[in-house]
This record gives structure tokens, sequence and C-alpha cells, in this order.
């Protein structure tokens, strides 16, 4: 096993997780299998109950984990499928320490810092580092660590300390350290510092690590003089410095990279060329490197403009909803548009502003106006709430393209109820508990005690209502998505729990298959796995009549079935759906039990979709999501396809 440590100096938030994503991306090309491992240094267990606004999105993995948006990155520059246990905080750390210390598995030891904390982080990341993320199940080749935080943080000691044991635990030849290290611009004439670079590295230094290479974060490309001069004052070769200056497009980075040598001096100094390689993963990685250098020319190509607006409460940060624009942008390429995202904080809209702050009413309602689609995005709390209404009443009247996740759709819901449905004062129980019509509740199984790690999280599934496919472009978007050939991101995957059939999906477990009633599932338009508990769920509903097409259920079709990421503690109001739907607002896609809304689509509406999962998690840069693709494409005056 190999490990490349990523860790930033100076200042925080540079583009450390990109740099690391962007350094596998480059090993996979060469055929090597690789995951990823994220370090948090806060006591929090996990990223759940932290602000948007000060941590960035919250990213959900397959197993309901919330966690650091980088490990978004990773999933995305690497096509993989991450766990929980890639993702390591003090408090994952501190809390198993302590239960072995209650447990007495310490034999009356003193528990202290070095060796128990260290020795906790270094099993850690050799246990996480062997567990297989793609559809190939074998150990990967490589991690990529990246620590959270700068050299120097207080709380980023114990990790330090423990990353400097384990170069010599694991030998130096599998063991390598980036440094991403800020170069800024001081006074007027823009002169480039590398003063800070230095400091940060003569601290590392101290601390028992010794860098690689240097990642020089700058805005411009760094000159030449001053790279020999991090050579020299650094006592690292002139080529392991590097310039990482800002790009138009993150996607561009790993050319980046490659193109200043990082793979020739990553192979000579973790001995690359000695680990056995599949040659069709060779040729797999050569096509990889292929379609993203298509991508990246693709994306500088563009001209023809695609403008959405992006109405949510946490604009002030835009990585509060990084997944959500990644996910327009793959869409956009796909369709061949450069993307225009115009925030618009959803208060902004509310006529309490006009009086408070007329420009910025009449800003956000310009944006809004000139916008070709309208998004809302998920978030929690009243504030901006009816903002939103304001905007999916704008939409829908106007028959602007419209695409609501989680609390969009909730809003749509909302609007639709009072607006159409005649249902004043229509609320959300979260946002107005005494509130006549509750078209949105609490779900009975969520705790009201304890927010962290308590919502309904991960991947679920959800099926298309039957009939709907004559009419609803969501299914149709994502039942085209099944009829493609898919490209399989590891060549060499096993045929366990993959789709090896036109008619129906053949589940490989324990040497065995069975067929799920002959009917498809489909995926979510990057893999072609389905885990054990989905497997098992559909199982249970076959056994029990709900997915057979019987009369027992005769409202449902198992045509479709698609898995997606959730994160949400409210549902729609089954008692209001009836209602709903004679006004037209169709939900074309339930969960399991037909009684939990996944899907509305407005009838009658060139484009006007919401999703109570969250699709973003699972957009891919060479693999737009359906639901992204079908929105763009709307948007944009597409015929509306699966491209």
């Amino acid at each position: 096993m190999k490990y490349v440590l990523i860790l930033g100096g100076v200042i925080s938030g540079i583009g450390k997780g990109i740099i690391a994503s962007s350094t596998g991306f480059l090993l996979k090309t060469q055929g090597l299998k690789v995951t990823a491992i994220k370090i948090d240094p806060y006591l929090n267990v996990d990223a759940g109950t932290m602000s948007p606004i000060e941590h960035g999105e919250i990213y959900v993995l397959n197993d309901g984990a919330e966690v650091d948006l980088d490990l978004g990155n990773y999933e995305r520059f690497l096509d993989i499928t991450l766990t929980r246990d890639n993702n390591i905080t003090s408090g994952k750390i501190f809390q198993e320490i302590i239960e072995k210390e209650r447990r007495g598995d310490y034999l009356g030891q003193n528990v202290q810092n070095v060796p128990h904390v260290t020795d906790a982080i270094q099993n850690w990341i050799e246990r996480v580092a062997r567990i297989p993320v793609d559809q190939s199940g074998e150990i990967p080749d490589i991690c990529i660590i990246e620590l959270g935080g700068t050299i120097g943080d207080f709380e980023s000691a114990p990790y330090i300390e423990a990353l400097r044991q384990f170069q010599y635990r694991v030998g130096r030849e599998n063991f390598a350290v980036i440094l991403v290290s800020l170069v800024p611009v001081v006074g007027v004439v823009g002169e480039q510092k590398t003063k800070p670079t230095q400091a940060t590295i003569r601290q590392l230094r101290a601390l028992g690590l010794k860098p690689d290479l240097i990642a020089c974060r700058c805005s411009q490309p760094l000159e030449s003089r001053l790279k020999a001069k991090i050579s020299m004052y650094c006592r690292v070769a002139s080529e392991q410095v590097l310039s990482v200056q800002d790009v138009s497009s993150t996607y561009k980075v790993p050319m980046l990279l490659k193109e200043q040598g990082v793979l020739t001096y990553l192979r000579k100094r973790l001995q690359l060329n000695d680990i056995c390689r599949n040659p069709k993963l060779r040729q797999y990685g050569e096509t990889l490197l292929r379609d993203w250098n298509k991508l990246t020319q693709t994306h500088s190509s563009l001209t023809t403009v695609v403008t959405i607006a992006l109405v949510g409460k946490y604009t002030y940060l835009q990585d509060s909803y990084l997944s959500v624009v990644q996910a327009l942008e793959h869409a956009s390429i796909a369709c061949e548009r450069k993307l225009i995202v115009k925030w618009v904080e959803a208060a902004d809209l509310e006529s309490s502003t006009i009086e408070s702050n007329p420009g910025k009413f009449e800003e956000a309602w310009e944006n809004i106006r000139k916008a070709q689609g309208i998004l809302v995005p998920g978030g929690f709390g009243h504030r901006g709430l009816e903002g939103k209404l304001a905007a999916v009443k704008w939409a829908r009247e106007n028959k602007i393209p419209y695409l609501g996740i989680c609390l969009g759709l909730q809003v749509a819901v909302i609007e639709f109820s009072r607006h159409v449905c005649g249902l004043l004062g229509a609320n959300s129980e979260e946002l107005d508990p005494n509130t006549t019509h509750k078209v949105i509740v609490y779900m009975p199984e969520i705790s009201r005690t304890h927010l962290g790690g308590t919502m309904r999280l991960g991947l679920r599934p959800t099926k298309f209502l039957q009939g709907s496919e004559t009419w609803s472009k969501i299914h149709k978007l994502y039942e085209s998505d099944n009829n493609k050939s898919v490209h399989p991101r590891n060549p060499n995957s096993k045929k366990e729990q993959k789709i090896i059939s036109e008619n129906g999906l053949i589940f490989g477990k324990n040497g065995t298959k069975s067929v799920l009633n002959g009917k498809k599932i489909i995926g979510n338009g990057t893999s072609a796995l389905i885990s054990n508990r989905i497997l098992e769920e559909f199982t249970s509903i076959t056994e029990n009549g709900i997915c057979d097409g019987d009369n027992r259920n005769p409202s449902y079709s198992c045509t479709t079935v698609i898995e997606e990421r959730h994160r949400h503690r409210y549902e729609v109001n089954p008692d209001i759906v009836k209602c709903l739907e004679a006004q037209g607002l169709m939900f074309v896609g339930r969960d399991e039990t037909g009684k939990r809304m996944e899907i509305l689509e407005l009838k009658e509406h060139p484009f006007f979709v919401a999703t109570q999962y969250h699709p973003e998690y699972l957009s891919r840069p060479l693999k737009p999501v359906p639901t992204f693709l079908g929105f763009i494409q709307a948007s944009a005056g597409l015929f509306i396809r699966n491209l």
C-alpha cells in the first residue's frame, strides 16, 4: 500500500481537497486503484450539525454518513464510493479510545496522546485504506490522505505526530508528502512573496515531516526565479516545486499537475512501476485521461450561456452548495452550455426587503426574471421561506424550468397548496408548528431530541408511479439512463452485485444468483452497483406483494426503481397528496412503502420537478445525473433526453 499525504500551510481553504483529488485522479489514469481519507481535527463526531455558512456543504455518503465536502471532491474526481470511516475526526478517535478505556482494553495503562491516540490514528488509516471503494471489490493500491487545517494548528498536533511515526511504520518508499502553500501577492506592483512558504516548511521539518512536492497556490503562474528561490531555501529540487495558479475550472487542475511532472516524480518516489496492474485497468486509465481532456477542452470552448438562479439562504458562502453547482456544471458541459449561476439570497425576494434594502430587492428579482431556470436547494429553518415561495410561484406561473431539492420539494408543495389548492396558511411543521394545514410533517421515526445523525440519511430506493412513463419527463430521463450501455468505472469489476442482464437485475451473492421478478432496478447514473441493504429491502417488498404488479398495490410498477442519497427529517404529509394530485401536482416517485413522497412533477409545464433526495451527491464530471441533465436541457430550450 502506498500513501500520499496532503498538508496545508499559511492559511486554510486554499485548495488542498482539489489537489488531493487531482493527484488521486492522475494516479488512477495509470491503472492504479485509489482511495482517499480526509482528517478533520475538530471534536465533532461528524459534520452533520455544523452550519454550512461556517463549514461549507455537508456531504452525504451512501451509508448515511454526514461528512466534509472534500469527500465529495474525492468521489467526483475518482468516481469511487466512500464510507463514513473515510472521514476521520477527533470526535471519532477520542470516542473510540474512551470506549476502549471503559471496557478495560488498556489493561490499567495511563491512556495518553502518545502512544494511544497516535496509534489509534495510524491503525484507523491502515484499516480504512484497505477498504475497496470501486466496482473491482479489490484492495486499493494507493491511499490519498488529506489533513485539514494548516501546519501549526494546535488541534492538528496529534495527527502530525501520528503521521510522522506512520512514515517509518510503512517505509519511506511507500509514503510521500505534498505541501500546499499560499504564495501571496503583496503591494500595488503585484509581487509574489515566498517567505510564508519558507516559514511553513521550516515548521513542518521541525515536526518531523519532509515535503516531497510543494504545491504553490497563487493567482498567477509562479515566476521561474521564485520557483528557484523556493527550491534553494526549502532544500528540494526545482521539479519538486509546482505552480498551482487559479484556473477557470477545478477540473483543469489534474492536467496542470500532470504538465509539471507530478506523475513522473511519484512514479519514481513511490516505485509505482513495481505495482502489478491489470492491463484492462491501464487501458481504462488511458480512456479516462482522454475523456477528461475532452471535458476540459469542451468547458474552455463553451460560449452559449445558460443562466440559473440559485435561491438559497446560505449564499454568503457558495461552498454551502458545492455539490449542487458541480452537478449543474456537469450537466451544462454535457449540453454544451456555459453555466452562469446567479446567487439569490432568498430573504432578498421578500417584501420586507423593499423597505430595508430596496436595491437588494430589485437586484434579486432582476436575477429571477432573467433566469432561464430556477433552483431551490436543500436547507433548514424559516429564514427566507417566503422568498423561496415567491421564486417557486414565479417559476410555476411563468413556465420557467424549476428544480427543487429536499427543502425545494417541500417549498413547492407549500406554494402549490396555498395558491392552487386554496389551503391558506399551509406550511411545514418545522416552520410553523401551529399551522392549520400541515402539508409538511415531521417523520414519525425521527428523534425530536437529538440532532446529530438522526435524519433519514443515505442511499434509499425510489419507485416510479405506474403509467408515469407515458408523460413524466423525469421518469423518461431515468428510464433512458438505464437503457444506455453502462461505461464501466473499473473494467476489472466483479460480477457480484452488478447489472448483467437486459431482462432484469441479477444479483450475485455468495456465488448464487437471484432475479427480482424480472424487473429493472436502475442505478443513479453513476454506478451499476446495488447495495446489499437495497437488495434485502426489495426482496422483502417482492415477498410482500407490493412490487409484483398484483392488485394489492395496483398503482405501482417496479419497471423503474432508482437509488439516491437522502438527508431530511421532514416529509410531505400523506393526507394531502390526493388534493395536490387532483390539481395536477403529481408524485411520480415514492419510497418502497408507497407512503413517502420522493419525486413531484407538475403536468403541463416545461420542467417542474422536485426531489426529496439529493441527486447532486451522485453526479460525476463525465456522467451527469438525469435530474440535473433534464433541468439544464429545459432551461437551455433543448429537447429533454438523456445524452
